[in-house]
């Protein structure tokens, strides 16, 4: 696969996931996420993709400083309905990555390892901000993206308009997509630990 360099220079994700470790499939249930691993599953990399990333990563080292998170162990509220704007897409990434699923998700091995219903969506658009919370000890934080920080190139918008016209050249095609992914590169590289990019609270 070829992808942006910079796709391995961003940060990584390690959980510890009981399930996995009960069933053989990762040495003491440790699973590492890389970016990539949110881009296939999106299949794209965008602001929404990588600032999912970024709230996942902030909220867990809150939330388990020191040490790995435990994947399953983490309820995820979102603050809009599902199909309300990019909601969606940033739910599917910190299911990805916390193990969280909506009606869908696993029920378990004899009471142990569910992952169905820990992660719901509001019924209205509410706050901005999404909430995590421990299911062992109920230590919860809240994280919002403010992505007015990391801003687009200028003349993206041109280049978009410029890209997606049927006249279009393989030249005009990558350098649309060379700056749309700088936007990326700069959030994942350069404000990963901004927290006036990624803005935690603790609500206990």
């Amino acid at each position: 696969m070829d992808y942006p360099a910079f796709y391995d220079q961003a940060p990584r994700i390690t959980m510890r996931d009981p399930l996995a470790g009960f069933l053989g499939a990762a040495g003491g249930g440790l699973l590492e996420y890389s970016y990539l691993d949110a881009v296939r599953l999106a299949g794209h990399s965008c602001p929404t993709v990588a600032g999912a990333w970024l709230m996942a990563r902030t909220a867990l080292q809150a939330l388990y400083p020191g040490e790995p998170a435990e994947r399953g162990g983490i309820t995820v509220r979102m603050p809009a309905p599902a199909d309300e704007g990019v909601t969606g897409v940033i739910a599917q990434v910190l299911t990805l990555v916390t193990g969280a699923a909506a009606e869908n998700g696993f029920h378990g091995i004899g009471g142990r390892f569910v992952r169905q219903s820990l992660l719901d969506f509001a019924a209205a658009p509410s706050a901005s901000a999404v909430q995590f919370s421990r299911r062992d000890n109920g230590e919860a934080v809240a994280v919002t993206l403010d992505l007015s920080r990391v801003p687009p190139a200028p003349n993206l918008r041109e280049l978009m308009v410029v890209a997606l016209h049927p006249t279009a050249t393989a030249h005009q095609h990558a350098t649309f997509a060379h700056a749309w992914q700088d936007r990326v590169r700069r959030l994942l590289l350069e404000h990963a630990d901004d927290p006036e990019v990624l803005r935690l609270t603790r609500l206990n």
